[in-house]
């Protein structure tokens, strides 16, 4: 069960990895059947496969350490990953007369709040299979320590998402965190100094998911339940052409864009009669008029409001883009729940003990708001606009239902299935990092900077769609 962040906890352990085979096995001997039970995805494509499977013999040979950077946009995501290394890449191997020492398997980083709100047994299983956590709103010293050396020691590849968490969109990559990077760097300066002569490389992989049968009737369903919670009683007048599209975008499309606005402008209301915010929140109606550019501009500034109300309770820096600034404010939040006073038993007494429990609920909830822009850090007012198929209808529709779910006070999680899905895996070239060793000798920022740069760019090539493919 998960912990409650209301109540003051000891500080956040570090959950070490342990990789236990016996745990392996049973989680892959299992995982299609868990696939079949509880994941919307039914059909798992890959290309580039051959592209894995030689990095993977190239590691075991002991002449490469590489690194898996892979797209974030679904909690699906672990499941297709999973799928990949322990039953496609050995179909493929055996295809190539490639012997592989054993089924190909990972260590992998995650974020050490999965645990608080997904429940402790999924850090132990995380641990079992090799995981490694990182706390990404400070500077954790014992994470970072861990994932390095499994990239340069461990006995797999390591696995990392430079997204940082999951962003709901298959066609939007949000802008990469420079750790993987680093980490690439660091691999490449141990072996350095352990005179080791394996090559470090990074290996963009790409995950998008499309609908088996367009869901139409299942969104025209939920739409129906949104518009019913956030009483929502009628569509403003007013045009919401569509460039192309369906009948059932065409339909569909004027609903999400009132259901959007009808929702914005409670919020403005919101944070402009209880939080003083300057704010001057949208008439009824009025969302009909706006153009696509100040729908976007009032969006984001309600976004920046909410993170406002949460940094000033924790007197934060205002600084960094809208992923930094919510990191930071959640390390803050951590550090008045999870506290080291509170690591021993019967270090407060009762009155203190009440004290730092209230600590606890005024940081949950300032946390909330947070939780708010995380939902819609990725919405740009334009993303069903320019392209109306039904998996960005659906992929918009999802996250104004957890917009409204976390208002209600309630986990998003687990989302509904709106129909069965088709996840598309594609492996990328290998980018060296080795090959750059002498530039970050001489600029660390700059080198740092540009393999994050042709990261971003290596993932958006394997987005076909958004390179003029189907």
């Amino acid at each position: 069960m998960t912990v409650a962040a209301n109540r003051a906890q000891p500080p956040l352990e570090f959950l070490p990895p342990d990789f236990t085979p016996t745990v392996w096995w049973g989680v892959k001997t299992c995982l299609p059947w868990w696939m079949r039970w509880r994941s919307s995805v039914k059909t798992i494509q890959t290309s580039g496969t051959a592209t894995l499977v030689k990095q993977f013999q190239a590691f075991q040979a002991g002449h490469t350490r590489f690194l898996i950077a892979f797209r974030h946009p679904s909690p699906e995501d672990a499941y297709c990953l999973a799928n990949l290394l322990w039953h496609e890449m050995p179909k493929t191997a055996r295809h190539m007369g490639v012997s592989l020492s054993m089924t190909p398997h990972v260590h992998f980083i995650y974020d050490r709040g999965i645990p608080l709100w997904a429940g402790q047994g999924v850090g132990w299983l995380y641990s079992k299979l090799g995981g490694t956590p990182i706390q990404r709103g400070k500077v954790d010293r014992q994470g970072l320590k861990s994932a390095r050396h499994l990239f340069a020691n461990g006995r797999f590849p390591l696995a990392a998402a430079p997204e940082g968490g999951n962003n709901g969109h298959t066609e939007i990559i949000s802008p990469l965190e420079p750790g993987i990077a680093q980490f690439g760097f660091w691999c490449v300066e141990d072996l350095h100094k352990a005179k080791r002569d394996e090559t470090v490389v990074i290996l963009p992989l790409g995950i998008q998911y499309r609908y088996v049968s367009p869901p139409w009737a299942a969104l025209d369903g939920l739409m129906s339940t949104l518009e019913q919670e956030a009483g929502l009683t009628a569509v403003p007048l007013g045009r919401f052409p569509l460039p192309h599209g369906g009948p059932e975008a065409q339909a569909l499309y004027p609903r999400l864009v009132s259901l959007g606005g009808h929702l914005l402008s409670l919020m403005e209301s919101y944070y402009a009669d209880f939080y003083h915010a300057e704010i001057e929140p949208l008439p009824p109606g009025a969302i009909a008029h706006l153009s696509k550019a100040e729908l976007t501009s009032r969006l984001q500034h309600l976004l920046d409001t909410a993170l406002q109300v949460a940094e000033s309770f924790f007197r934060l820096p205002q600084r960094g883009n809208v992923i930094d600034r919510c990191r930071r404010i959640e390390q803050a939040g951590w550090d008045w729940i999870y506290r080291e006073e509170l690591r021993e038993q019967g270090n407060l007494s009762a009155v203190g003990r009440g004290l730092a429990d209230r600590i606890a609920e005024e940081a949950s909830l300032r946390m909330w708001h947070m939780r708010l822009v995380e939902s819609f850090v990725a919405v740009t007012g334009r993303y069903v606009h320019e392209r109306p198929t039904v998996e960005r209808f659906a992929e918009t529709l999802l996250l104004l239902r957890d917009t409204i779910v976390r208002i209600k006070g309630e986990n998003p999680f687990p989302r509904p299935q709106l129909g069965p899905q088709i996840a598309q895996l594609r492996v990328g070239e290998p980018i060296s990092v080795s090959d750059r060793w002498a530039t970050y000798q001489s600029s660390r920022r700059q080198a740092v900077s540009d393999l994050t740069q042709d990261l971003q760019d290596a993932l958006t090539a394997l987005i076909p769609s958004l390179n003029g493919e189907n």
